[in-house]
């Protein structure tokens, strides 16, 4: 089976466990291909851990789930060290950061400090713990759900720690059609113990490899960065884009031309990522009377196409 017919079998499973869904599915999938963190944000109940579990055991990743709460540590992430008699000297007994996929549930619901210890992990790949460095698994992935911040018990995740996602989405409702569906059909959760891991991780690697290959003309580079200029112009938000956004955008829509089957990246591909990509990075002024995802929309519209 060839890579394109494999992503397309991922995409197929994905929607058989998430129904109704199919853009956010293929945002997941994009986020994961371009080595990404994502960030899937939404009220309790429409299916956001399924999503992550079912993405996890989709990529053939081993994963690991920690349920943030209030009183979660971040040594309880990173592991310690434990002093062993026999051996007469402390063991290092590994935290559940180290797996290739770490799914962060209700990630909002842990104190600031525990927050902070993710963002060594999420940008540079390896966590320091009593002094010593130690590489994380590769690929790493960081999955992590969290609830509206208007939500009894959640604390906002701060903008150093939401500039690590790559992708912010959210599933929403469902529609009248497909919430039937869930109602008369199996338990989603039922379901995750049934999926196959469609790619291994050296197959998701070589595909991560192909996305970086994927090509980016100067015109549409043009296009991101007259995207980026206008985020910055204090007419749509009071903090604009920074560089690392835009190569964010950039990546995202690199993955996303590959699971259209294609080498080359359109102005489509941009628009189809763009307020998943940058909105979450960017504070709407103040009256404008929209949130983020759809100011991001608003602009990306009064910003002519190449």
């Amino acid at each position: 089976m060839d890579p394109q017919q494999k992503l397309r079998t991922l995409l197929d499973q994905l929607n058989t466990v998430i129904v109704g869904k199919p853009t956010q599915m293929r945002d997941c999938v994009a986020c994961l291909l371009a080595g990404g963190h994502l960030l899937i944000e939404d009220v309790p109940g429409v299916g956001k851990t399924t999503l992550a579990l079912a993405l996890a055991r989709s990529f053939g990743l081993q994963f690991s789930r920690v349920q943030f709460t209030a009183d979660l540590m971040p040594s309880d992430l990173s592991g310690v060290s434990v002093y062993d008699r026999g051996k007469e000297t402390f063991i290092f007994h590994p935290g559940p950061i180290f797996a290739q996929v770490l799914l962060a549930d209700e990630i909002n619901r842990a104190s600031p400090k525990t927050q902070s210890a993710l963002l060594e992990a999420m940008e540079e790949k390896q966590v320091s713990v009593e002094g010593e460095t130690r590489v994380l698994p590769s690929p790493f992935f960081v999955i992590a759900t969290q609830n509206p911040h208007d939500q009894l018990g959640t604390f906002a995740l701060p903008e150093s720690q939401l500039d690590r996602f790559l992708m912010r989405i959210s599933l929403g409702y469902p529609d009248r059609k497909a919430e039937r569906e869930l109602y008369t059909g199996t338990d989603r959760r039922d379901m995750i113990g049934t999926l196959h891991n469609t790619l291994s991780p050296i197959e998701l690697q070589a595909l991560q490899q192909q996305v970086l290959e994927v090509h980016a003309s100067a015109a549409l580079l043009d296009y991101v960065q007259d995207l980026v200029t206008t985020s910055r112009s204090g007419r749509w938000f009071l903090q604009g884009l920074s560089p690392r956004a835009g190569i964010a955008v950039i990546r995202a829509a690199k993955a996303q031309a590959l699971l259209s089957g294609r080498d080359y990246v359109a102005p489509d591909d941009i628009q189809a990522i763009f307020a998943q990509t940058a909105a979450h990075r960017m504070i709407p002024v103040g009256d404008a009377g929209r949130g983020p995802i759809e100011q991001a929309k608003a602009m990306l519209e009064a910003v002519p196409l190449p």
